[in-house]
């Protein structure tokens, strides 16, 4: 026996208007407005202005199945009102967007439509080159193929370092380019970002788990490991008091 309900019938504004009386059941609905746009990656967003509520949602979600556009309209509409979405519409989101096709989708959407600028790898006080390539010969035999290596465009403090797998680059926050740096924080946070490669990141269900126990063993066999984080402590420590 076939069970249908009325959502796998809703529109997408129905949807949304539905999510909201949910959540103000004694506000009047406004007008609604779904768009699909041509975004690197599963971003969406939403507003209300003027008693219109506009949202825009990647078009790589335009084919989601109804429950996924519930759970989304559900997360956005208690992120516009500041609450907490429930556990329920989180996960199942979740574990949509970790989907081995629909991260395949992705990744390569983000590959034809986003843009990765960053620096040249060659900085003021550091080359990100060769230390790349000391730290490949010290704990990867030189097998390590080299990404695209550079510095951020603006010295991150919250960021100190990412890898980006679809772009196959290696970011570090210019923040490091200066020559009060010491260049063991250097070292430990490309030897950090170069064991995401090695160790990529695990999707379990609606779980992502991107510092798997092999990735936290592997990064303990920097040299001096503890004297690299107590000085990344310091340093950071250093740099947020002196910018008050």
């Amino acid at each position: 026996m076939q069970v249908e309900t009325a959502l796998f019938f809703e529109t997408a504004e129905q949807i949304y208007g539905r999510v909201f009386r949910a959540f103000r059941p004694r506000t009047p609905i406004p007008q609604i407005t779904v768009e699909y746009r041509k975004f690197a990656n599963a971003t969406s967003r939403i507003r209300l202005e003027n008693s219109q509520l506009r949202v825009e949602i990647s078009d790589l979600l335009e084919g989601a199945p109804a429950p996924i556009q519930e759970a989304l309209a559900y997360i956005l509409i208690a992120k516009l009102f500041r609450k907490v979405p429930a556990k329920t519409f989180v996960a199942r989101y979740r574990r949509y967007l970790n989907r081995t096709d629909v991260r395949r989708t992705l990744h390569l959407v983000k590959q034809e439509r986003g843009r990765k600028l960053f620096r040249d790898p060659a900085g003021q006080a550091f080359d990100l080159t060769a230390i790349f390539a000391d730290l490949n010969l010290r704990h990867f035999n030189g097998l390590m193929a080299q990404p695209q290596l550079g510095w951020s465009l603006r010295p991150s403090r919250s960021t100190l370092g990412h890898y980006d797998p679809s772009h196959n680059a290696i970011i570090l926050t210019s923040l490091f380019d200066t020559q009060d740096t010491p260049e063991i924080i250097v070292r430990f946070v490309m030897f950090h970002e170069m064991l995401h490669l090695r160790y990529p990141t695990e999707h379990r269900g609606a779980r992502r788990c991107v510092h798997t126990k092999e990735f936290k063993i592997a990064e303990k066999q920097f040299e001096a490991y503890e004297e690299a984080k107590s000085e990344l402590r310091r340093y950071l420590d250093q740099r947020s008091r002196a910018n008050g």
